[in-house]
């Protein structure tokens, strides 16, 4: 007899470019946990097989690791649309991986989604919205990262990208040095 999916809480979290303040960003949290830090901690090791120990201290090397993605920027629109779109597994083409469907959840912190971005299978039921099989499409090799799946309830799912927690900054910003 299968186990019941655990279910997560998700929050979805708006605030400032904190070079463009007329940017927005969407940030995620999982049971209250930014979504870089559970992708920092899932690639730990495997940048710890890339990376030279003597060339950073412990700080920069967890910077880098909180850093290695930003939040999701996405074209504005008055009704949030665009975004509650997006976070049900209908991605624009261009944060969209066409072989495997797999949606940008994260982008690189330059801007660009196709330079690091980081890809899950979004997919949506009258019942729950589930995220899995997340990997990094620039590193090929490290295949499906240990994050997930994580499973909302879709009811509080709607709920979370109808109304996202606005904020003055990004909420890493103190531990990027950006504060």
């Amino acid at each position: 007899m299968s186990q019941p999916a655990v279910m997560h809480r998700v929050e979805f979290l708006r605030h400032p470019h904190p070079d463009h303040p007329h940017l927005t960003f969407w940030g995620i949290r999982i049971d209250g946990t930014d979504l870089r830090v559970l992708v920092a901690e899932a690639t730990r090791a495997l940048w710890d097989r890339e990376l030279d120990e003597d060339d950073d201290t412990p700080q920069e090397r967890e910077e880098f690791l909180l850093n290695q993605h930003a939040p999701l920027y996405l074209d504005d629109d008055a009704d949030g649309a665009r975004a509650r779109a997006h976070f049900l597994g209908d991605a624009p083409p261009h944060l969209r991986n066409d072989a495997t469907g797999a949606l940008c959840l994260l982008v690189c912190p330059c801007g660009i989604p196709a330079c690091w971005a980081l890809l899950a299978t979004v997919r949506a039921t009258a019942t729950e919205v589930v995220w899995s099989g997340f990997h990094q499409p620039d590193r090929p090799e490290w295949g499906e990262l240990p994050l997930g799946p994580y499973v909302f309830p879709r009811p509080a799912y709607d709920e979370a990208l109808a109304a996202p927690t606005r904020l003055t900054q990004d909420p890493l910003a103190p531990l990027l040095g950006a504060a």
